[in-house]
């Protein structure tokens, strides 16, 4: 066996195997009802399918364009515009990724450097922190108001530093399923004003957004866009968490840093897939109609647990909903999970594991991206408790 000289040291001490994978693996050896991680449990639509499959016969199987197939760009640009009456160039500012991870990644590393801080906003979704050590910054936590999760901007205001150089907001937000309003993103707007600060806007689920409201994209917002990575999901959008595609919207001055990381970090994206993905974004419905679709699936959800002891919070976007359980249980939310798991056959997310410092509010996270026979087996034991 080969030795190596001196001892390993890890750039990230703090960092194991992933909640998702482990409640998952967890979920599977107790064959458990997996409402943990954040994947539909539906197929996928037929006529999409049939798209990647034909263009892989056409031979589309070699390497696409660095920055994404030209017609896909197009599709998003032309979404975009309609969206968000915003406008950005296919050529030259917006780059399909290998999923959103990858693309949040990206922009973290072309922008932050050794000693660089981001402001985060906690409870964050767990690939944030990672990519900002690994490129030698540090995170500086600001914290949603729980129970709402909201944001205490005069909080954040005490936050900027000169040493700050990022700050990355979600909305619609995973863990919590909140939203960001207008006029949160107006005071973002104002706070980095005459700064240097480039925002980093996670907008994945920008098609989730439930009662009326209107995703409140940073794309809206010029004086907010002229400083931002803006990244979504296919992914999230179609149901193909599995095909890992995203992309990144962002000025041609950004995009340029953007790309001469991406060129390196993976090159290239899936080629059928876009060729598939670009083609089916003509049909508009299949995204517009996401926000009643999950809609239904969370006030069906909600329905089955009206009976039951948890407490649900209000969900305003995404495909989760948060369940506080201190009628059930004194237990932490990790030990919670676990025996959920192990004895009664539910596998969710605690939600202390989304904080740098565990946060116990006594609720964990159900993912209802799912055929309603598993929201109806779920809720049956759940209602038990």
């Amino acid at each position: 066996m080969m030795q190596y000289p001196g001892a390993l040291t890890t750039k990230l001490p703090t960092v194991g195997t992933t909640i998702f994978t482990t409640m998952s693996r967890m979920a599977a050896e107790h064959n458990a009802v997996n409402l943990s991680q954040g994947f539909p449990d539906f197929p996928v639509n037929p006529d999409l399918l049939n798209l990647v499959s034909n263009y892989m016969k056409q031979g589309f199987n070699q390497y696409a364009p660095m920055a994404g197939v030209m017609k896909l760009r197009e599709a998003i640009a032309e979404k975009t515009m309609n969206l968000y009456s915003a406008q950005y160039d296919a050529e030259h500012e917006i780059t399909v990724t290998a999923g959103a991870t990858q693309a949040i990644y990206t922009a973290i590393s072309a922008i932050v450097k050794e000693g660089d801080e981001v402001i985060i906003f906690e409870p964050a979704y767990d690939c944030y922190v990672p990519a900002i050590e690994l490129n030698g910054g540090k995170a500086i936590y600001a914290q949603l108001k729980f129970p709402d999760y909201s944001i205490n901007w005069e909080e954040v205001k005490k936050l900027i530093k000169q040493k700050t150089k990022m700050i990355i907001i979600n909305s619609p937000n995973n863990p919590t399923g909140s939203i960001l309003t207008a006029s949160d993103l107006m005071k973002l707007e104002k706070l980095t004003n005459n700064t240097d600060i480039v925002i980093l806007s996670d907008e994945v689920y920008e098609h989730i957004v439930f009662e009326n409201y209107e995703h409140q994209s940073v794309a809206r917002f010029p004086k907010l866009a002229e400083r931002s990575f803006i990244v979504s999901s296919f992914g999230k959008t179609y149901h193909t968490t599995g095909w890992k595609l995203g992309y990144c919207l962002a000025p041609k001055n950004l995009m340029t840093e953007f790309r001469k990381v991406h060129q390196f970090l993976v090159f290239a994206a899936n080629h059928p897939v876009q060729l598939a993905y670009a083609d089916f974004m003509q049909r508009p419905e299949e995204y517009n109609h996401l926000n009643n679709f999950y809609a239904e699936k969370r006030n069906y959800f909600q329905s089955l647990l009206k009976n039951s002891r948890f407490n649900l919070l209000d969900c305003n976007g995404t495909y989760f909903q948060l369940l506080k359980y201190d009628a059930i249980s004194n237990e932490n939310d990790v030990k919670f999970a676990e025996r959920l798991t192990k004895q009664h056959g539910v596998a969710s997310i605690p939600v202390s594991v989304f904080y740098h410092k565990p946060q116990d509010n006594k609720v964990l996270r159900f993912c209802f991206a799912k055929e309603n026979s598993t929201l109806e087996k779920a809720a049956e034991i759940l209602c038990k408790l």
